[in-house]
């Protein structure tokens, strides 16, 4: 259990807070198009966010945390506070760009600090209820079981992630309910160029959209997907400021190195997909908590399903209203074995044992935590901690050439 500090919270509460406020004064510190006194006005609010999480003991010169938002995020925190998931984090890029993972990091952090609480004595404290607010991909989950109808349940799933944005006339063709549709949501301002926006080769929600100034006033743009591992696949671009009133015309970037072995039957292959312009007027797209929660670990979830059914194995989604996320019987007689998978995505390995220290395992009966193959790094901590609770690890690649294996099918 973490300590408190001097401030009379948690570390794990100090981290979180110290992250929100430096990530919304680095947001505010690269947003060149906004005033110059009103990113003052949020730069001296962060840091006096960041004061009171550190306390008055610990200070911290208005003009060193200016300074210290380019680095190590960690070097934010007081001395007594270990730094774990923040250890290396940096909200700004080497090109003065705002990092995006702070998001995932956010929400991993009140989930692990909502987890935590459940398992106290004394219940939730009030700062942990501060930060506990209802997130979008909890409503939505409520909202999808409500009628307690599995192949339902699969429908409006499988839609929120195969349909993540679009046109209204699309999205009213996917006859979700109200409770579920009201998460499409207008275009945000962060993802359009003029009017354009354009959706991701990978999961197909729209990119955030970057203008760039260069030397002698001339200005380039940059598309990229909000997650970072889709644009390590493929999934950024870049544009030449376009005449006024024309759409921007992306240009690829050098494509990324394809994986070998079990991790290339998964592998979400852009060569050739260039996004086309598409206007954000009578378009949406779903909120950022539902496609960072839902849309971006369904698609490893869906891929895997359908890989699985392509090679003749009868695989299940979200079995008994989303127990776990996919269940798997494989071989043959006495052979036969069981899989019961729970697929998460987080950015910080740490945090991710965390929540499964907190729930003590999995909560919905699965055998296997499986991460993407994009995290392959993060299995050796994961398999230590979740070896205390009989569940496995492996990646997405890693499972589906098992359950092949077992059934005497090959994978790659």
């Amino acid at each position: 259990m973490d300590s408190s500090t001097v401030s009379g919270l948690s570390d794990a509460s100090v981290r979180h807070m110290v992250m929100a406020s430096a990530a919304m004064a680095a947001k505010a510190l690269t947003d060149t198009e906004q005033p110059p006194e009103a990113r003052l006005r949020t730069l001296m609010d962060a840091h006096g966010r960041v004061l009171a999480a550190r306390s008055p003991g610990v200070p911290l010169p208005f003009g060193v945390f200016r300074e210290l938002l380019s680095g190590d995020l960690s070097r934010l925190l007081p001395d007594t506070v270990p730094a774990e998931e923040m250890d290396g984090v940096r909200l700004i890029a080497p090109d003065g760009s705002f990092e995006e993972d702070y998001f995932d990091l956010q929400v991993e952090q009140r989930v692990v600090l909502r987890a935590l609480a459940k398992t106290t004595r004394e219940g939730r404290t009030t700062s942990t209820e501060i930060l506990e607010a209802e997130m979008d991909q909890d409503r939505v989950f409520s909202a999808l079981r409500k009628r307690m109808d599995q192949d339902a349940y699969v429908h409006g799933r499988s839609s929120l992630i195969r349909t993540p944005a679009g046109p209204d006339k699309d999205l009213r063709r996917l006859n979700l309910p109200s409770s579920v549709a009201e998460f499409y949501r207008p275009i945000t301002f962060d993802a359009v160029w003029d009017r354009w926006w354009f959706a991701c080769p990978i999961c197909r929600w729209p990119m955030r959209v970057t203008v760039h100034a260069r030397r002698g006033g001339a200005r380039t743009g940059s598309v990229r997907c909000f997650h970072r591992p889709h644009t390590a696949w493929g999934a950024a671009f870049t544009f030449k400021i376009p005449e006024l009133g024309r759409p921007p015309v992306l240009v690829p970037g050098p494509p990324p190195a394809r994986p070998v072995g079990e991790q290339a039957v998964l592998f979400a292959d852009t060569t050739g997909h260039v996004p086309e312009p598409l206007p954000a007027e009578g378009h949406k797209a779903l909120s950022r908590g539902v496609w960072r929660w839902t849309t971006i670990p369904g698609l490893v979830e869906i891929a895997l399903y359908d890989a699985l059914a392509e090679r003749g194995l009868e695989p299940q989604l979200w079995p008994d209203l989303d127990a776990y996320d996919l269940y798997v019987r494989a071989g043959k007689g006495r052979a036969v074995r069981e899989f019961r998978i729970d697929v998460k995505d987080y950015t910080s390995a740490i945090l991710l044992a965390k929540k499964v220290q907190a729930d003590g395992g999995d909560a919905g009966g699965a055998d296997w935590l499986v991460v993407p193959d994009y995290r392959e790094s993060s299995l050796p901590l994961l398999g230590r901690v979740c070896e205390e609770f009989d569940l496995d690890v492996a990646t997405a690649g890693g499972i589906g050439a098992l359950i092949c294996r077992t059934a005497g099918v090959p994978w790659a």
